[in-house]
């Protein structure tokens, strides 16, 4: 048995990484100290915390700790155990992974520049992270117009050269047309670009421009010209600052009642050359200095570009140790400054200002849909919680549903839950979602502060009249005092949403933003239910009953279960119709009988 007072009491004056568990053994909080006895100790002691902190400590059933040399090691182990476990009580960098970045495999001989979710290791030059991938595609799109790159992912040899030569839009490498040397030139360029060195760029290409211009090449003469032309363009949107660091990176935060954002800009050579922003919940309890220390730590952790300086408006803590970490990992100095006056500590409050109005723009147009909502569905109050249900199965096999939750007017999908239907033997999708809403009610009932939260304000059925019924039936069943109105996401005959109706199949008027969320909700929780759906399925096909008969490999395993849909139908299916899968011959069909 965990005693917490008596291990409290072993806990060494040195430093370290303290990992909390609730008592299902999940890691719920993971940070580093100085004096693991000192920090631990702290959470325990009736003084003032917030109230995120209080409801992290009356979670915690025991803890663990890993001592280390110092605090910059304890704080790489930190950024690990975090990416790796994601506790709840942590800032966390939401959807880090899935941020496309512009990748250049400098360990070809002619690299392409195409757009990726995926850092690898393997020698490649990323730039990014862009939040906004329509940000990433336009400017691919730009550096493929301007220079003659080829545009193919994987470089295979050819008998004739494909139609972006005969267009000139590409060199040709794949014909051998043009030299690595010279290929490597447009690369280094493009590099030089992505990295916002217009200056060094532009005087480059006006050296080529003045000596084809000499060697009466008016023809290359005037592609460089506008090639110049191109680039001074973006540029001249991407100047704000004087600033003479060559890479810096500024990060400003801004809170409401319900978010955090936090903006960064990104200087290069004295010119944005981007910006993106992250959002988080249930942390405006925290200083913004912890914010925007978890938030550093996990944003640079795997970040192929790490800047010479990072400005901030807050002291932190553990600065020094960032420092060390960021400049070991560079190789070179990182300085993390919070400026006090003049230009820079106006970039600051740029980036502040920014965050500010991109936190006051979402939440206007999640806040105007959720009071369209309460006016359209006629709601007492605003519906912050909605929940919506989808039933997925082929012919009643691999029953399950998904769960997709809309939390004041954002969908949220670390929210989404998924069940396998365990009392429903046959297809029949009204008893499914009964079945499903039963068990989501009494879940909250049971335990409010459990993983699924408090009880939806209303419910979205996916589907009609007869959704709405299966739902309210199942509402009524769990506690006939429950109130929660039910509303269904009907469809056309493309499958696509087309309106939102009541108990009554009266159609609600919406506006086209809301008609947009709804329709999003929809497809989200479907796409829930199918994936879940799909890998009972892949499961079953990859293990069952057919692996032990000699024949049956995966491909004649996934065409019988694919024809018949399971394993029982198959052994109750004559010779002649085992016979009908491709690739079943008689022989074959005999030892699935026997067996």
């Amino acid at each position: 048995m965990f005693n917490i007072e008596e291990e409290l009491k072993k806990l060494p004056n040195k430093p370290g990484v303290y990992v909390m568990r609730d008592k299902n053994n999940n890691i719920i909080y993971v940070g580093k100290a100085i004096s693991l006895k000192n920090r631990v100790r702290q959470y325990f002691r009736k003084n003032n915390k917030t109230s995120r902190i209080e409801k992290m400590v009356s979670l915690i059933d025991h803890f663990e700790y890993i001592v280390v040399d110092n605090e910059a090691e304890a704080l790489i182990l930190e950024c690990n155990l975090i990416k790796k476990n994601r506790p709840k009580f942590n800032v966390l960098l939401k959807d880090d992974k899935t941020y496309p970045y512009i990748k250049i495999d400098l360990s070809q001989d002619y690299p392409s520049v195409y757009i990726t979710r995926r850092i690898v290791k393997d020698g490649s030059k990323y730039f990014g992270p862009y939040a906004n991938p329509g940000a990433a595609k336009e400017m691919v799109t730009f550096i493929k117009e301007k220079y003659k790159i080829r545009q193919c992912r994987t470089l295979k040899e050819r008998t004739r050269p494909c139609l972006n030569y005969h267009i000139n839009k590409c060199l040709a490498p794949c014909m051998g047309y043009v030299t690595k040397e010279e290929y490597r030139k447009q690369i280094d360029e493009i590099i030089d670009l992505l990295e916002g060195k217009i200056e060094k760029v532009v005087k480059e290409l006006e050296i080529k421009m003045e000596e084809a211009s000499q060697k009466l090449d008016f023809e290359k003469a005037a592609y460089i010209r506008d090639k110049i032309q191109a680039i001074e363009r973006v540029s001249e949107k991407q100047k704000v600052s004087n600033l003479s660091e060559n890479s810096i990176d500024v990060i400003g935060i801004a809170k409401s009642e319900l978010q955090v954002c936090i903006e960064i800009f990104f200087v290069r050579g004295s010119k944005m050359i981007g910006r993106e922003h992250y959002f988080y919940s249930d942390l405006r309890d925290m200083e913004d200095k912890e914010i925007l220390s978890g938030f550093i730590k996990q944003y640079y952790l795997d970040n192929p570009n790490i800047p010479n300086k990072i400005m901030i408006r807050e002291e932190l803590e553990d600065k020094e140790a960032i420092e060390k970490w960021l400049s070991t990992t560079l190789g070179k100095k990182v300085e993390i400054k919070s400026p006090k006056k003049g230009e820079k500590l106006r970039f600051v409050e740029m980036a502040e200002m920014n965050s500010k109005v991109t936190l006051e723009n979402r939440e206007k147009d999640k806040n105007e849909n959720l009071m369209e909502l309460k006016k359209v569905l006629k709601l007492e109050k605003l519906p912050r919680k909605i929940e919506t249900f989808d039933i997925s199965n082929i012919s009643g096999e691999y029953m399950v549903a998904g769960m997709c939750v809309m939390q004041d007017g954002e969908i949220k999908k670390n929210l989404s839950r998924r069940f396998k239907i365990k009392t429903v033997l046959t297809q029949d999708d009204p008893r499914c979602t009964q079945e499903v809403i039963m068990r989501r009610l009494k879940h909250s009932i049971e335990n409010p502060n459990g993983g699924f939260g408090k009880l939806p304000d209303v419910i979205f059925a996916d589907g009609g009249i007869t959704q709405i019924r299966a739902i309210k039936k199942a509402i009524n069943e769990v506690d006939k005092n429950l109130n929660i109105p039910v509303f269904g996401m009907v469809k056309n005959d493309k499958h696509q949403t087309r309106a939102l109706i009541d108990e009554n199949r009266k159609e609600l008027k919406l506006s086209q933003n809301l008609m947009n969320l709804i329709t999003n909700f929809q497809d989200t929780v479907h796409d829930t239910a199918i994936t879940y759906h799909r890998k009972l399925r892949d499961k079953q096909i990859t293990k069952s009953e057919l692996d032990e008969i000699e024949g049956i490999g995966e491909v004649k395993k996934k065409a019988l279960l694919k024809h018949f849909g399971s394993v029982e139908k198959i052994k109750k299916a004559s010779l002649e119709e085992l016979m009908q899968v491709k690739g079943i011959s008689k022989e074959l069909a005999k030892k699935i009988l026997e067996k």
